[in-house]
């Protein structure tokens, strides 16, 4: 499965900021999926989106993001697909650690500083 470069997984149960998340990176440039919880994303992930990051909210209903990234981690397909932890409920280095995840950015932040980490983990050759 090869690694969608420009497209982006946003995982959030709250829509207002999923939505807003997904503007602010398509107006980047990039192809954003979306997703309302964890068990969401490990489906759209095994039907065969590849993004090349996945930005996901940790306290949601169903599936919270610490159940997910537990199992992406467990599956070698999904494994490697980075992941920034966007939550305003814990502590950032301690829960980017667990999680092993690249980045951890804590609610509310300015989108600009989100985009500037795609950014960084998503690099764009150029305009599109």
């Amino acid at each position: 499965m090869a690694v969608e470069c420009d497209v982006i997984l946003v995982v959030d149960d709250n829509p207002d900021l999923r939505d807003g998340l997904r503007l602010a990176l398509s107006e980047e440039g990039y192809t954003v999926e979306t997703a309302i919880n964890g068990r969401d994303a490990l489906s759209r992930l095994y039907a065969g989106l590849k993004p090349c990051l996945i930005i996901m909210d940790l306290m949601m209903p169903v599936m919270n993001g610490f159940e997910f990234r537990e199992a992406q981690l467990a599956d070698a397909r999904l494994a490697d697909i980075p992941l920034i932890a966007y939550s305003g409920v814990t502590d950032p280095r301690e829960t980017a650690q667990q999680l092993r995840a690249v980045a951890y950015v804590h609610k509310p932040k300015e989108v600009g500083e989100l985009t500037a980490l795609v950014r960084q983990f998503c690099p764009k050759d150029g305009p599109s």
